[in-house]
C-alpha cells in the first residue's frame, strides 16, 4: 500500500461531505488533487484493498429493516458461497471469521419484508441455513482502523 492509499484511507473514516463536489472537498482537506482522490479510490477498489465504498444507511429509520447474518460454509466452498451472497445488493458487506459460524454479513434492506425474501434467496443459492440475528439495540462503537 503506497502513501496517497494509507492517506485516504486514514482520511475517509468517520465522514464524507454531502456537497456538490465531494471528492473536491476531501482532496482539499487531506492535501491531494480531486483526480487523485478519485484514481486512489479507483485504485484501492480494483487491488480488492476496498471491497466498497460507499455510504452507510441507517435502514430502519428509512422505513427498511437491517440484520447481522451468518452462514458455516464448509471451506472448499467459501469462495464460491461469497460470490453468491454478494450478488445480492442487499448484502452491505460480508467478511470471513474464524468460528463455526464462518461468514458474517450485514443485511440491509428498503422493507421489512424483503429481508425475509433475502434470507430465503440465500439459502436457496448457497444451500445453506442463514442464521438471522437482528438488532435489538444500538451502540455507536466509532470504529477507525487506522493503516
Amino acid at each position: 500500500m503506497n502513501a496517497l492509499e494509507r492517506t485516504l484511507i486514514n482520511g475517509l473514516q468517520g465522514g464524507f461531505p454531502i456537497c456538490e463536489r465531494p471528492y473536491l472537498a476531501v482532496a482539499e482537506r487531506l492535501g491531494l488533487t480531486e483526480e487523485a482522490v478519485i484514481e486512489g479510490l479507483r485504485g484501492l477498489l480494483d487491488q480488492g484493498i476496498l471491497s466498497r465504498f460507499g455510504p452507510l444507511y441507517h435502514a430502519e429509520r428509512m422505513g427498511g429493516a437491517l440484520s447481522l447474518a451468518a452462514l458455516a460454509v464448509p471451506e472448499a466452498d467459501f469462495e464460491r458461497v461469497v460470490a453468491e451472497v454478494n450478488a445480492f445488493p442487499e448484502v452491505a458487506h460480508n467478511y470471513a471469521r474464524d468460528h463455526a459460524l464462518n461468514m458474517w454479513f450485514v443485511l440491509a434492506t428498503e422493507k421489512p419484508e424483503r429481508k425475509a425474501e433475502v434470507i430465503a434467496g440465500i439459502e436457496a443459492a448457497t444451500g445453506l441455513k442463514v442464521h438471522d440475528m437482528p438488532k435489538l439495540a444500538e451502540y455507536y462503537v466509532g470504529l477507525r482502523l487506522e493503516v
